[in-house]
């Protein structure tokens, strides 16, 4: 059973989007007496042993939304720069190719940096699209420019919100609710997948 329960969606006291942690973390939180509030319409209740004088066994139940007591840290990680990845990257992205615009599996897609590694262009958000393989390798070394291709779409740095989204494939409906609401009206993140 324990492997089909969710992710648990965190906050900090203020009610800004944090971490997705495990049933297992989220009851240690509940056990120190450290949730200080919880939103969302899904609980899950977990039990432990049975005291051996009273008979009576233990439960913890956590909701899929915890706000945690203690310093607004994610108050200060909400404004930081997620870390970059493919898959975090190719999801921004809608694994469309930023040059021709067609979708493709993860497998046959790249990251491609706009203003080329080999010529000083950084490794960041702003600098890297989701490019196809065939794609990739006609703009080579190259900005799209000398390639003679045209980028589609502009790249951008997701907010905490939406790096949570795309770091998680499971994601309950009232977490998603939750979480939308910290998202730009902007973002590709809230554009559905084409069928």
């Amino acid at each position: 059973m324990a492997g089909e329960i969710p992710l648990i969606l965190t906050l900090d006291n203020h009610g800004v989007p944090h971490r997705w942690i495990s049933w297992q973390q989220a009851c240690y939180y509940y056990a120190k007496n450290l949730v200080a509030w919880t939103l969302g319409e899904v609980a899950f209740t977990f039990y432990g042993g049975i005291q051996r004088s009273t008979g009576v066994r233990s439960s913890i139940t956590a909701h899929s939304i915890i706000a945690i007591r203690g310093k607004a840290m994610a108050m200060r990680g909400f404004a930081q720069v997620p870390p970059l990845n493919n898959r975090e990257l190719f999801r921004r992205d809608r694994h469309v190719c930023g040059y021709c615009g067609g979708e493709f599996g993860f497998l046959r897609l790249t990251r491609d940096h706009i203003r080329p590694a080999s010529r000083g262009g950084r490794d960041t958000w702003m600098n890297v699209v989701t490019a196809c393989r065939h794609c990739n390798s006609l703009k080579r070394n190259r900005t799209p420019e000398e390639a003679g291709l045209q980028l589609l779409y502009t790249p951008y740095v997701p907010n905490k919100a939406e790096y949570l989204i795309l770091t998680n494939r499971k994601i309950l409906s009232d977490q998603m609710d939750f979480l939308v609401q910290h998202v730009s009206s902007q973002s590709r993140v809230l554009v559905p997948v084409p069928a």
